[in-house]
């Protein structure tokens, strides 16, 4: 759960040295902060699990536990929370080591307590700017929900003001798009903003039922119709009359079933396997497939009339790299979904998480993103999904290319790209970034700057 933008900021302090706590006590005392302290860095480590600060202030030197020790702890924990770590004895291989391993600056003691209330008072900004993010984020998915599905890209949003122009009209439609983009929730909604959202919805796979059981399947048998036809037995499409049939992928149904299929969406009507009775029934239909059906007419794999006849009403699904947007959105929703079923405490993704997870090209969609989401969930051990928690697929480094002719690199380009990489890392700070890459803020601009002026040069 997020805290409230406007709750105080809680900052835990360790240090071995009663004194040094005191100072930063009085330093930093002011309404809108709230500063724990601890003596014990075990007793701190339990302090900050427990309370869950936004900022620590770290000795480097104690006993038990060192400084480096915690903040490695610290950053396993939960990388959002800006540590800062505090020593006597300042080299500039600690001060590196201590930015590499996550922490946000380096002090050096005796520190003037004006300096301190600048630094914590700038971290506190960004902490409350992280709350409101979440806050906003967290009415932005209520209102981005339709039917079970989450978007707010103008592709989702079209897709949700089509069902809702539709649904209480249509009598057949078709959707298609990619594996893993929601093709079934979309049938759900259709059915349930219809007139018959009622009665039921009932589904046939296409692509699992055998050749030679699909007509039986749909359309039921009668008593002695074949060996084994011991009873009567209702179809599919009688069994959703008054209600919706969901034909999943339509693609997969073969071609003699195609034209019986037909019959039924224009007539109404249904036939039992050795009955010749005719039957009529009042059903809606909705067809999903990820396949080109205008690919399959074309090589005489599927019916040009029953295409025409399904594609009346059709519904495209984008692919989830084509709706990058709303990533943030069905992260958000997944992880609440998990969290209630798991039974555990999961505020969210880290900052390093998201931006891996924004990287990926996503080839198996929303489906995709909830297989790996789901088992993030299952495996993590502290309340925030980290990188560590994520498949080692996604967590390999992407090969360095240069367009799709892979030329190779200048010396320029790894530099741009390895500073971008840094600072995507950082969160966007180009302070924490130039002291990470070990140059300074100058370099890092220049780095940066000399890039994007070659890429804004007309090319001969």
């Amino acid at each position: 759960m997020a805290q409230a933008s406007d709750s105080p900021i809680k900052l835990v302090a360790i240090d071995d040295e009663a004194d040094s706590l005191e100072l930063i006590q009085d330093a930093l005392t002011q309404p809108s902060l709230e500063v724990l302290t601890a003596t014990d860095p075990e007793d701190g480590w339990r302090m900050i699990r427990r309370v869950h600060p936004e900022i620590v202030l770290l000795d480097l030197r104690m006993p038990k536990v060192s400084g480096m020790e915690l903040l490695e702890k610290i950053v396993g924990f939960d990388p959002g929370i800006d540590v800062i770590l505090v020593t006597g004895d300042y080299s500039t291989e600690s001060a590196v080591e201590a930015i590499q391993k996550g922490a946000c600056d380096y002090l050096t003691k005796p520190f003037a307590p004006k300096a301190l209330r600048q630094r914590i008072d700038s971290l506190m900004t960004e902490a409350r700017k992280r709350h409101r993010a979440l806050e906003l984020e967290g009415e932005l998915l209520e209102t981005s929900r339709f039917e079970g599905m989450v978007g707010r890209s103008p592709q989702m949003l079209e897709v949700f003001a089509r069902i809702r122009r539709v649904a209480p009209h249509y009598r057949v439609a078709l959707i298609t798009g990619p594996t893993g983009t929601g093709k079934e929730l979309v049938a759900n909604a259709l059915h349930k903003q219809s007139p018959v959202a009622s009665k039921r919805i009932v589904v046939c796979n296409c692509s699992a039922v055998a050749e030679t059981l699909f007509e039986s399947e749909l359309f039921g048998y009668v008593k002695g119709a074949f060996t084994g036809a011991t009873q009567d037995r209702i179809g599919l499409v009688e069994y959703a009359n008054g209600g919706t049939l969901f034909l999943d992928e339509v693609g997969d149904m073969p071609l003699p079933m195609q034209s019986k299929l037909l019959r039924v969406l224009q007539n109404q009507e249904v036939q039992r396997v050795g009955s010749p009775e005719v039957r009529r029934v009042d059903i809606r239909v909705v067809a999903a497939t990820h396949r080109d059906l205008q690919a399959m007419i074309a090589e005489k794999q599927f019916r040009e009339d029953l295409y025409y006849r399904l594609s009346m009403v059709e519904i495209k699904l984008p692919r989830l790299a084509d709706r990058k947007e709303d990533l943030p959105l069905l992260e958000q929703h997944l992880l609440a979904r998990f969290a209630r079923e798991y039974n555990k405490p999961l505020r969210g993704l880290t900052r390093r998480a998201q931006a891996l997870l924004s990287r990926y090209s996503w080839p198996g969609n929303i489906r995709e993103l909830e297989n790996v989401l789901g088992n993030a969930c299952m495996i993590a051990e502290d309340e925030a999904i980290d990188v560590r928690d994520l498949p080692e697929a996604l967590r390999q480094e992407m090969p360095l290319k240069n367009g799709d002719d892979e030329a190779p690199l200048t010396i320029a380009e790894v530099e741009y790209r390895h500073a971008c990489r840094v600072l995507e890392w950082m969160g966007g700070n180009k302070v924490q970034t130039a002291r990470a890459l070990g140059v300074s803020r100058a370099t890092l601009y220049s780095i940066l700057r000399e890039k994007a002026g070659a890429e804004d040069e007309p090319t001969s």
